[in-house]
């Protein structure tokens, strides 16, 4: 495993980290949950990603994570969860209030069993909270000991730049990571939210970084393979705007690319992901530990000039 500094912090990750969207706490089994994360950490994945709503309830996903991760020393890994959407019927049950980001905080610790988070993500924007209102709580956090890093997901270029002019108007704690949707499939943030993060030092954990699994290679056209998450009603939706015909036929361009490079598709998505500097992870999903192998031996490869023209030219045409 390889690993990189969190954007200009002095924090080091594992080029491939293992989130728990769409997997933990819902369509994978406790017990394959679990064996995905020991997997994971046997091969030197050290970073680990979830969110107060991933889960079948609010949390359940981290109950996984704990039970998973009880074995391992607290300081040998990187424990991440978000809060914004909502855990419950109240007018406060969501959001980015400082009362909300303060209870999710205290009960993600609880449900982890942690004392502290090493990053803490604000979901998404939220336009119903003042920005200074959010950066000072998660601040107080920080002060607290209770949150290391603060990290923001799918906030926009302008949304970033409020938020880094905010933190250095008001002396708070700076925005460190940002988490993004970014894969071959995927491109919006090349053009403003990459070069804002590399500018002011945010490092990019980038989420979906195989679409779905559709750069996986498993999907052809007609077909769904059984078990697969265009197969699950409850999960469909994500992957279903990446199953077109357009798609489908730039990933069967792909292929020899891959197979020339002795990776398998996966592993060339992923090594696609961290050419570039600013990436600090890439965050993968897995509901099987030959899923975790195959991925994590993206970590490490370094794609040459002539195979990212020719991986463009695909994804261009």
């Amino acid at each position: 495993m390889e690993y990189r500094k969190l954007g200009r912090s002095g924090l080091k990750t594992s080029e491939i980290a293992l989130g728990s969207w769409l997997t933990y706490g819902t369509a994978t089994e406790r017990d394959a949950a679990i064996a995905c994360v020991h997997r994971a950490y046997e091969l030197g994945i050290n970073h680990f990603d979830c969110a107060n709503m991933y889960g079948a309830t609010p949390h359940a996903a981290e109950d996984v994570l704990a039970e998973a991760l009880k074995d391992f020393s607290r300081s040998s890994y990187i424990l991440t969860t978000k809060a914004f959407w909502p855990v419950g019927p109240g007018p406060n049950d969501r959001g980015l209030s400082r009362k909300h980001i303060t209870e999710q905080v205290h009960e993600s610790l609880r449900r982890l069993k942690t004392d502290y988070l090493d990053i803490m993500y604000c979901h998404r924007y939220d336009p119903e909270t003042p920005v200074d209102e959010t950066l000072r709580a998660l601040d107080d956090l920080v002060t607290q000991g209770k949150v290391l890093y603060i990290g923001i997901s799918e906030w926009t270029a302008a949304q970033v730049m409020e938020g880094v002019a905010t933190t250095r108007q008001l002396g708070l704690d700076p925005i460190t990571a940002s988490q993004p949707v970014y894969n071959m499939l995927t491109r919006r943030i090349e053009a403003e939210e990459l070069p804002v993060a590399a500018r002011e030092g945010i490092g990019i954990v980038a989420f979906s970084p195989l679409a779905q699994g559709l750069l996986t290679g498993k999907y052809r056209p007609g077909q769904v393979p059984a078990g697969s998450r265009a197969a699950d009603p409850t999960v469909n939706r994500f992957i279903n705007r990446y199953l077109t015909d357009e798609n489908l036929a730039k990933v069967d361009k792909l292929r020899p690319i891959a197979q020339d490079h002795g990776l398998s598709l996966a592993q060339l998505a992923l090594a696609w992901i961290l050419r570039l500097p600013g990436v600090s992870s890439a965050l993968i999903g897995a509901t099987r530990t030959e899923q975790v192998d195959d991925n994590a031996g993206a970590a490490g490869v370094k794609l040459s000039e002539a195979v990212l023209r020719a991986i463009d030219d695909i994804l261009n045409g």
